[in-house]
């Protein structure tokens, strides 16, 4: 299949959007379009969506705009100042929304590392032991999921983007801390690029031989969205023997493969790429956010979870959708992501109870509900920090106050009247990155 891919000025030659869509679902994804970022590719338009049943499929909801995906006034200022045709009043307006939609969510800008008076710019020290790394050629995909938390990435507003070509200056950085074992290459998807431009970002790092550094991980949607990156692209084979030389130089290679539904693991075009992927000696890990009307049943799921480690991938996390963007379409309260998460983890076996969740990754680390529990008759939440800016805080169990409501470790309250583990700063001396 060659790859074409279709936004919101070429949408409409899709033949399926012809035959399936009214008149008004179609521009409810130019309205919406304006504001969030649209694009998508033909395996997932031929291979991936059900047309007969669109208005429920999952596919469809994962990579079509939607028009509550917008607020009801903000849909209607988009759509009059469309129809009126002024190019700047619209670009404006645009822009408008877009900072108010917490475009940088958990401080991603205060993350910026900084060695010998030189700013890493599209690289994040997030963790102690984990940087990220943003190739500058990789701030795109293969598809646009509708609920992306890096949908700034492609909008278009140089000032919310975050992009490196800078590897040099990533190579000095890391050798100065031997903490760093594992460098995530991320974007946008750093698989969409050429290899040879991806082994102009690897080679150095290997070249450079640091020796604390251990794991290098990729994260990526090309699986679910194109899996002929790993079969069929020209450059396929040269893809996965840099996986191999990597191994063979001695990392750890890891796939941070996200998978939003059971369906992208149901072709035989995705199949036989993990296959590829796995004789390379790489590993596969698998995440996904829980989404309302995408993947929000224990269902979905338990047959995701099962699917992947039959087809020898390691489930790896439940995150919740980011307070970014359309949280308020997509987004699922803590409590029934939990219940959801705890039905799931029960139906599978062992080997599938690698992953964790639900978590959120907030400013100071990804925080996880643990579950609900009963102190001094008082239904409290008990959560804790599977990653922390500040170490000596992982693992340490916390309470909050029951909100069925609640989505977003801003909207919980303290139990007991205390201050959250993270505001009480009972840790002194340790290291808490920016």
């Amino acid at each position: 299949m060659e790859y074409r891919s279709y936004n919101v000025k070429s949408f409409k030659k899709i033949p399926q959007i012809q035959t399936y869509l009214s008149e008004e679902e179609i521009r409810d994804i130019e309205i919406v379009s304006q504001v969030f970022p649209f694009k998508v590719d033909n395996y997932v338009v031929e291979k991936l969506i059900d047309w007969d049943n669109y208005k429920d499929d999952p596919l469809f909801r994962l990579t079509f705009p939607h028009k509550d995906m917008l607020m009801p006034d903000d849909y209607e200022r988009v759509k009059a100042a469309l129809d009126e045709g002024d190019v700047n009043k619209l670009k404006n307006l645009v822009n408008e929304i877009r900072l108010s939609l917490n475009p940088h969510p958990a401080d991603q800008l205060s993350n910026v590392p900084e060695i010998n008076g030189k700013k890493l710019e599209g690289s994040q020290h997030k963790y102690k032991e984990t940087i990220l790394f943003f190739p500058k050629q990789g701030q795109t995909c293969h598809s646009y999921c509708s609920f992306c938390f890096r949908w700034p990435q492609f909008v278009g507003m140089e000032d919310l983007k975050f992009a490196s070509k800078e590897v040099e200056v990533l190579i000095e950085y890391v050798k100065a801390h031997p903490e760093i074992t594992d460098i995530i290459f991320t974007g946008g998807d750093p698989l969409i690029m050429g290899t040879k431009l991806l082994r102009s970002y690897v080679e150095p790092i290997l070249k450079a031989k640091i020796p604390h550094l251990k794991n290098i991980r990729f994260g990526t949607k090309t699986l679910g969205f194109w899996p002929y990156r790993f079969t069929k692209d020209k450059d396929s084979k040269d893809l996965l023997n840099l996986f191999k030389e990597i191994k063979n130089t001695g990392y750890h290679v890891a796939f941070m493969a996200q998978f939003n539904h059971y369906k992208e693991l149901e072709t035989e075009e995705v199949k036989e790429a993990v296959e590829k992927i796995l004789d390379t000696g790489a590993v596969i890990r698998t995440q996904s956010p829980i989404l309302r009307h995408i993947n929000d049943s224990a269902e979905v799921w338990e047959k995701m979870w099962k699917l992947q480690v039959q087809m020898g991938m390691i489930p790896y996390y439940m995150f919740m959708a980011r307070d970014t963007g359309a949280q308020h379409y997509f987004g699922v309260p803590l409590y029934r992501a939990w219940k959801i998460y705890k039905e799931a983890y029960s139906k599978v076996s062992g080997i599938a109870r690698t992953v964790r969740g639900p978590s959120m990754s907030a400013s100071p680390g990804k925080i996880c509900l643990q579950g609900v529990a009963e102190v001094n008759g008082k239904d409290v939440f008990v959560l804790s920090m599977i990653q922390a800016k500040n170490p000596d805080l992982v693992g340490v169990p916390f309470f909050a106050e029951f909100d069925e409501n609640a989505t977003w470790i801003d909207e919980l309250k303290p139990a007991f009247g205390e201050k959250f583990l993270f505001e009480q700063h009972l840790f002194e001396g340790s290291l808490v990155y920016a």
